[in-house]
């Protein structure tokens, strides 16, 4: 029998998450895998592969949510492609070593190491300074190094790489904030695709894994989160056109620094239930 208040909880955060990945060029899986992690846990599954669970079902939501918010975002003419092509070309190769790393590393580095990057990610984007108002003129060469540590994140820590992509489209390669949103979306496919199959061929034979799952990836679990995050994309994708940047920015800065002070551990030394 399946226990409602977990499938419900899925269905709120796929959501949730399929709001930000449109709104924000995040693939919410910053949202989605402390969630999983915890359902995992609670569920009698030993944290190592609690997370990789966590890690490798958070990328089967992000591809199709991507799909669905760089779809919203190119009806919109916001997407860079010249730059989504050459970053993800970067970014999916990286993300097969990332993913590697995640199988053979235990998981409360991984934890700490998921924490520092969403605090670095927010931290970037609220003292970023002040945009273009075009899309500059970028070599190749720099949008490829730029790929590289965007799929190395996403595989090793089970996102998009969008929560790190967009502070890099803002910062270093100058986007608007709104075309880096929309390009970061084109990204995602590549680097999430490299990390799933990964993750999906790397945990064939490990024992004990949900009834559903291939390798790392619990099936059960992606398709609720995709069924709800996916036509959120689609209205997050029209609400990031018509918010304002600075309110935007502020709701990543916002949700970056929550999510990694909680995965880093910072509440539960404090003592609150957050």
């Amino acid at each position: 029998m399946i226990d409602l208040l977990p499938l419900l909880v899925l269905v709120l955060i796929g959501v949730f998450a399929g709001l930000l990945s449109g709104m924000l060029g995040v693939g919410g899986g910053f949202i989605m895998v402390p969630v999983q992690f915890w359902l995992y846990s609670t569920s009698g599954y030993p944290d190592d592969v609690s997370l990789r669970l966590a890690f490798a079902t958070s990328l089967a939501v992000i591809l199709p949510t991507a799909l669905s918010s760089a779809v919203g975002h190119h009806r919109k003419g916001a997407v860079v492609w010249r730059a989504g092509a050459l970053l993800g070309a970067a970014a999916l190769p990286a993300a097969v070593f990332g993913a590697w790393l995640a199988t053979i590393l235990p998981a409360a580095p991984l934890e700490i190491f998921f924490g520092l990057v969403v605090l670095a990610a927010g931290a970037r984007t609220f003292l970023a300074p002040a945009e273009s108002a075009e899309v500059p003129a970028v070599p190749t060469t720099r949008y490829l190094l730029w790929g590289v540590p965007v799929g190395l994140v996403s595989g090793l820590a089970g996102i998009g790489g969008g929560v790190i992509l967009v502070p890099i489209l803002t910062v270093a390669l100058r986007f608007p904030m709104h075309r880096a949103v929309a390009t970061s979306t084109v990204v995602m496919l590549a680097a999430a695709s490299g990390g799933l199959a990964t993750y999906m061929i790397l945990g064939q034979g490990v024992v004990g894994l949900p009834p559903l799952a291939v390798g790392y990836v619990d099936f059960f679990q992606a398709a609720v989160l995709a069924a709800a995050s996916i036509p959120a994309a689609q209205a997050g994708a029209l609400l990031s056109h018509r918010l304002p940047v600075r309110l935007l920015k502020g709701v990543f800065v916002v949700l970056t620094t929550y999510i990694g002070l909680r995965m880093i551990g910072v509440f539960s030394i404090l003592g609150l239930p957050l």
